[in-house]
Formats: structure tokens, sequence, C-alpha cells
């Protein structure tokens, strides 16, 4: 794949190396003249020095035949000034963004930009998912069809322990994939499927529907 960074700071010298390494035709941009220089001269010439936010600069790097750009600069709006120019004017099909505030994700995603990527929200989750309580996590948003894959844990006070997956009001667009129970392992969940306290819920659902799902599952 043709790929286009925009970004040399350290998450952009890491992700190229990275593309490099598996193969990839990988070109950076980089505003700063230095930075540039140092990453060429480590990685041979991947980089060029200019502002990707540019059509002028875009253009020169061949980006209508670019498979995909992936902007990680420091900067929000950078970032999604260049996916934007990169999706509408040179119909990039797939693009790639870091955000540094966890509050500009929805922003993103309305204007087009296929995948987000927040240090901050990765971060939370894996707390999250290392609180054995915590109601719900995230685990993959499937943004062209509006879902979500969610994981759900069953409190040992919960009031649908012993219930069937028959008997559970679960909300409309939402589906139970998979059950992992401590003592049985993983199970597709049929409609005679009992739940079991810790039991670990794996479903897709609807961003909706969240919080109507997680109270289903766990009664409160």
């Amino acid at each position: 794949m043709y790929i286009i960074v925009i970004g040399g700071g350290r998450v952009g010298y890491y992700l190229t190396k990275a593309l490099l390494d598996e193969g990839h035709e990988v070109l950076m941009v980089e505003k700063n003249a230095t930075i540039c220089q140092n990453i060429c001269n480590e990685l041979g010439d991947v980089c060029v020095r200019g502002d990707g936010c540019e059509v002028a600069t875009l253009t020169e790097m061949g980006v209508s035949r670019a498979d995909m750009l992936i902007a990680v600069t420091g900067d929000d709006e950078d970032n999604l000034v260049a996916c934007q120019v990169a999706k509408h004017k040179f119909n990039v099909s797939r693009t790639i963004a870091r955000i540094r505030n966890p509050k500009n994700e929805s922003i993103f995603k309305e204007l087009g930009v296929d995948i987000t990527v927040s240090s901050t929200n990765v971060i939370m989750e894996n707390i999250k998912e290392a609180v054995p309580t915590h109601p719900l996590t995230h685990l993959l948003t499937i943004r062209d069809e509006g879902l979500e894959i969610v994981e759900v844990k069953i409190p040992p006070e919960s009031v649908t322990i012993g219930k069937r997956v028959r008997e559970l009001p679960l909300p409309p667009g939402s589906r139970l994939a998979l059950v992992i129970s401590q003592k049985r392992g993983p199970r597709v969940p049929i409609s005679d499927t009992i739940l079991q306290a810790e039991d670990r819920i794996i479903a897709v659902t609807t961003p909706e529907m969240e919080e109507k799902l997680r109270a289903a599952l766990r009664g409160n």
C-alpha cells in the first residue's frame, strides 16, 4: 500500500518505521526542516518538508494514488484538515486521524474521518478493562454500520444471574455474540443460555442503545 503520514513527531516516526518494515510504500510530511532531515538520515528519503494541510504539498506527494492518509501531528485541527483535504479533494479512500482531545472525536467522525485514534480514550478503556466492576467496555466501533462491539461484565449481585437470554429485555438492534464464563469458557449464547456471576458478555449494539443494553444485562 502507498501510505502518507502527516507529522514527523515520535508517533509519526515510529509509525512510518513500522509501516516500512512491513513493506509498505510510505511518504511522510513534516513542517520542521531539521526533523525532516533527521528522519531522512535514519529511514531514507521518506520525509518531505511541507504542510500536510495544503493542497499543493499533497499534490506534489501524489496523494491521489495513496491508499491511506494518516495524520498524527500534535494539532487536532491540522489532522482534521489534512484528512478532509485528502478525502474530498483527492478521493483517498481511507483516512486516520490522531486526536489529542477526546471531545473532538465526534466532530471528526461527523466530518467523515474514517478512523480516529485518541490515546486518552485508549488509556481509559484499558483502565476500565482492568476494573472488574466496570459496567461496559468499548472494544470496537464499526463506523460505517453505526455499530459498536462492547463487553459487559455481570457482577455477583446482579438480578439477571440465573436468567436465560430469552428472558432479557435486549434493546432493538442489540445481539449477544459471546459469553465468556470463568468455569465453562467462551461459548456462543442461545436463547436458553443462563447468565452466571462474573460472566463477560460480548455484544453488538448501537451507540444509542448502550445504556439500555447494559441495564438489560446487569439489571440496574
